[in-house]
């Protein structure tokens, strides 16, 4: 069976794997910010692993909206041609989409093991099902039943706009808004976010924040509620998924369930269950009973986007 090259472009990290079927071959996971570019990163992985052979086939997930065959990653600096990339990398086929479809892929294959209940509530089989996921950015995309199979659709539903719901959140947003000219979930609710946070309410508080801090320390000390500032960032983290989660439960009616991935939830552990997630995911007015019928998962594969990248590619191997 032809070798496949699967790569899955995150705003941090790059990962690769060489494929044969459903098996890998190789993986490695790279720095984005080690090479100049994706084609550089990719070269470097084909030529560790050179003696598996050269991929025919291309498929690869990137963190941001894969339009045309222009690619701009959102939170990062790399920018690259489909066909360039094609060409470069001797593919006869290369196939790219968004990062979180490809986890909507992984949703369809992964295995009960690496499932855990967030919200309980019956599933009903065939009916949309949704995810959401904070990284370095924040993931959406939905997966829709075709009569035979489940459809996975990608969305950026990271970037709508986050509502506020408390004085609070409107002075935070009210700061962030000095720096930011629309505050998206993603702004909030993300790595990235946990950073935007702390500084926001560092400003508001008069608090100085510390120069060298990032989104990592920042949840250690939230966790273990030995910063102040840093324990109300993480509340609102919480709140600010469950929020977004419950409004694309509604928007979808996603009857088969709901899913968290991405890769701060399962590190926050039980600190995550025992949060305002739930609270907030349920709060939703007149609508509150509708969202109360749709159960929540947390997806603890150490790399979903990697599955559904893997099933793709033999997909893709047995009829190219």
């Amino acid at each position: 069976m032809a070798l496949s090259l699967i790569a899955d472009i995150g705003g941090t990290n790059a990962r690769f794997a060489l494929t044969s079927g459903k098996d890998i071959l190789a993986q490695k996971e790279y720095k984005c910010a080690s090479f100049p570019t994706l084609t550089d990163a990719a070269q470097a992985f084909l030529k560790e692993h050179d003696a598996h052979g050269a991929p025919r086939i291309g498929v690869f997930a990137v963190a941001g909206p894969v339009t045309d065959d222009q690619i701009d990653l959102t939170n990062f600096t790399w920018k690259f041609s489909c066909k360039d990339v094609k060409e470069k990398l001797n593919l006869s086929y290369l196939e790219v989409f968004n990062d979180f479809k490809a986890v909507a892929m992984g949703i369809v294959h992964v295995e009960s093991a690496h499932i855990k209940t967030i919200y309980d509530a019956p599933v009903q089989k065939t009916k949309p099902i949704g995810i959401v996921g904070p990284g370095t950015g924040l993931g959406t995309a939905c997966l829709i039943y075709d009569r035979q199979k489940y459809i996975a659709v990608e969305g950026e539903g990271g970037h709508v706009t986050m509502p506020a719901r408390t004085q609070r959140e409107f002075d935070i947003f009210k700061q962030l808004l000095q720096k930011y000219s629309h505050i998206s979930a993603e702004r909030v609710c993300s790595g990235k976010g946990i950073e935007n946070l702390y500084q926001a309410i560092c400003t508001l508080d008069s608090v100085a924040p510390e120069m060298d801090i990032n989104a990592e320390i920042i949840s250690e000390r939230g966790i273990k509620n030995s910063c102040a500032v840093c324990r109300e960032v993480m509340e609102l983290l919480c709140i600010f998924l469950g929020r977004v989660t419950g409004n694309l439960a509604l928007t979808l009616k996603a009857h088969g369930g709901m899913y968290i991935a991405g890769g701060i939830p399962p590190k926050l552990g039980d600190y995550f269950f025992q949060s305002r997630f739930v609270e907030e995911y349920t709060s939703k007015g007149r609508m509150s009973d509708l969202v109360k019928s749709i159960p929540v998962y947390m997806v603890q594969h150490p790399s979903i986007a990697m599955l559904g990248l893997r099933h793709r590619a033999d997909e893709l191997a047995k009829t190219l």
